[in-house]
C-alpha cells in the first residue's frame, strides 16, 4: 500500500469517527451544536481527501468543475442557511435531504451510463440499480414534501386507485431493474426509464399523503437517503460514503421509528392512509362556543398561580413568539414567584426538537423543558396550563373519542389542568384538519391573537398588577 493510498483510507477512519461522534453529541440540545461541528468536520476532511485520491484520474478541467461545484453548493447552502427562519427548517430539511438523494441515484446512473458498474460484477451492479431506485424516490419525494411545506403545493392530489397504480408502478420499477442487472452490458434507454420510473414513484407516493404526517415522511426519506448513498459507496470503493451512509440511514430510521409511535401509528398507515385534510375540507369535531378572555385577565390568573405549565406549538414559531414569552415567564418567577415549566411533544412543531431550539435560542434552561412522558402526570396538579399554537398535541379527543382520526395518540394532558389557556390567531383547526375539544372545554379560555402580541400583553398586563 502506498504512503498515499495509506493516507487517504486513514483519512477516511478517522471521518468517519467525526461522524459517528457528531451524530452521538446531536442527541441532546446542550452538545448538539457541537455535534454538527463535529460532523461537519468529518465532511470536510472526506472530501478534501477524496480530491487527492490515488484512483481519481481528472485533469485541470474536470477538478475546476469540481471545485466550481462545491463552491457554487457551498456558497448557496451558507446564505440560505443563514437566512432560513426557524419555521421554515422543516421544508429546507426536506430539500437537503432530497438533493442527498438526488447525487446517490446521480453517481448510479453515471456508472450505469458509462458501462463501469457492469465491470465490478452482479452483485455491485445490484447495489447501484437499488441505490439508483431508492435515490430517485427519495429525490422527488422530498421535493413534493418541501413543496407542501412551502405551500407551493396547496392540494393533496389522490388519484383513483392510488395504492394499486403505487404497487403496479413499484413492481414495473423492480422488474425493469432487475433486467438491467442481468443485461450483460450498459442499456441508456433503460437506464433512462427506470430514472423516470423512479421519479414519478417519489412523486405518487407523497402526493398522498396528508401535511400533518410530512414530518415523518421527511424523516423516513432521510433514512431512505443515507440507505443510497452507502450503497453508491459500495459502487465506488468508498469507505466514508459506506459509513456515512450507513450512519444517516440507521439514525433515520430510528427517528421514523420513534415519530410514528409518539403519533400511535404504524409507519403502514402514514404511508397509506392518507392522514389530513385538504384545505377548505370540512373539519371533524365538537361544535360549540369557545370562551375567550383578554391577556391581562389570563396574566392576572398565572401570576396568583403557584404552578404554570407551557406548551409551545407551531404557532409559536410562527409568530417568533419566543423571546417575549421568556421575557414574561422571567417576571412570572422573580416577581410571583410561580413555578413555570415547558412541556414538549415529541412532533410539536414540524420537525423533532423544533420547540427546544426555539427555547434554547430565546434562553429557557434545559432543566425547565420537559418531555411528554416526564410532565403529563404534573398537569392535574397544576393551577394553569398555558398553550401557544398547539393543537393537534394537546387535543383530548385522542384519548375520549374512538372516531377520531388521531385517537390513540399520545398528548400533552393540558385538559386536566385546574384552568388552561390557549394563545390562537383564529378558530381553525390544527395540521390534521381536526376540530380540538381543548377549546370548548369548561375550563378553557382562548386568547385570540398573534402569539408574540399575546405574550407582550401578558408581561404588560404583569406590570399593571
Amino acid at each position: 500500500m502506498s504512503f498515499w493510498h495509506f493516507t487517504v483510507e486513514a483519512s477516511y477512519f478517522i471521518a468517519a469517527v467525526l461522524f459517528i461522534v457528531g451524530l452521538k453529541r446531536m442527541g441532546s440540545p446542550k452538545t448538539a451544536r457541537g455535534g454538527i461541528i463535529w460532523a461537519g468536520a468529518g465532511m470536510v476532511l472526506a472530501t478534501v481527501v477524496t480530491l487527492w485520491h490515488p484512483a481519481m484520474e481528472a485533469g485541470v478541467g474536470r477538478y475546476f468543475l469540481m471545485l466550481l461545484a462545491i463552491a457554487i453548493g457551498g456558497i448557496g447552502a451558507w446564505i440560505s442557511g443563514k437566512r432560513v427562519q426557524m419555521t421554515a427548517m422543516p421544508q429546507m430539511v426536506a430539500l437537503y435531504n432530497g438533493m442527498g438523494g438526488g447525487a446517490a441515484a446521480a453517481i448510479a446512473l453515471v456508472e450505469m451510463y458509462s458501462g463501469a458498474a457492469w465491470a465490478h460484477g452482479t452483485t455491485v451492479l445490484g447495489l447501484a440499480v437499488l441505490g439508483a431506485i431508492i435515490g430517485g424516490v427519495s429525490f422527488s419525494g422530498s421535493l413534493i414534501a418541501w413543496a407542501k411545506l412551502e405551500g407551493v403545493q396547496k392540494k393533496t392530489i389522490r388519484l383513483p386507485q392510488q395504492h394499486l397504480i403505487n404497487g403496479g408502478l413499484a413492481l414495473a420499477t423492480i422488474v425493469l431493474g432487475l433486467f438491467i442487472v442481468t443485461a450483460d452490458s450498459s442499456t441508456p434507454v433503460l437506464v433512462t426509464v427506470l430514472l423516470l420510473a423512479t421519479l414519478v414513484l417519489g412523486v405518487l407516493i407523497t402526493n398522498p399523503i396528508g401535511g400533518a404526517d410530512m414530518p415523518v415522511v421527511i424523516s423516513l426519506y432521510n433514512a431512505l437517503t443515507g440507505l443510497a448513498v452507502a450503497f453508491e459507496g459500495f459502487v465506488l470503493s468508498n469507505p466514508a460514503m459506506i459509513i456515512a451512509g450507513t450512519v444517516v440511514g440507521a439514525a433515520g430510521s430510528l427517528l421514523t421509528i420513534l415519530m410514528a409511535n409518539a403519533m400511535n401509528r404504524s409507519l403502514a398507515n402514514v404511508l397509506f392512509a392518507g392522514f389530513g385534510v385538504d384545505d377548505g375540507a370540512e373539519a371533524e369535531g365538537p361544535e360549540g362556543e369557545m370562551k375567550s378572555v383578554e391577556a391581562f385577565d389570563a396574566a392576572a390568573s398565572f401570576a396568583y398561580s403557584d404552578t404554570l405549565i407551557i406548551v409551545p406549538g407551531y404557532g409559536l414559531a410562527v409568530a417568533q413568539a419566543q423571546h417575549k414569552l421568556w421575557e414574561f415567564v422571567q417576571m412570572l418567577q422573580k416577581e410571583h414567584d410561580v413555578d413555570v415549566k415547558f412541556a414538549i411533544h415529541p412532533v410539536a412543531g414540524r420537525m423533532p426538537g423544533h420547540m427546544n431550539v426555539l427555547l434554547a435560542e430565546a434562553g429557557v434552561p434545559y432543566d425547565m423543558i420537559y418531555d411528554l412522558e416526564d410532565i403529563n402526570a404534573e398537569f392535574p396538579t397544576a393551577d394553569a396550563a398555558l398553550v401557544i399554537g398547539a393543537n393537534d398535541v394537546v387535543n383530548p379527543a385522542a384519548r375520549t373519542d374512538e372516531s377520531s382520526p388521531i385517537y390513540g395518540m399520545p398528548i400533552l394532558d393540558v385538559d386536566k389542568a385546574r384552568e388552561c389557556y390557549v394563545i390562537k390567531r383564529g378558530k381553525g383547526t390544527g395540521f390534521s384538519g381536526v376540530q380540538n375539544a381543548l377549546f370548548f372545554g369548561d375550563n378553557t379560555r382562548m386568547i385570540f391573537g398573534d402569539a408574540k402580541q399575546v405574550c407582550t400583553d401578558l408581561a404588560a398586563g404583569l406590570k399593571q398588577l
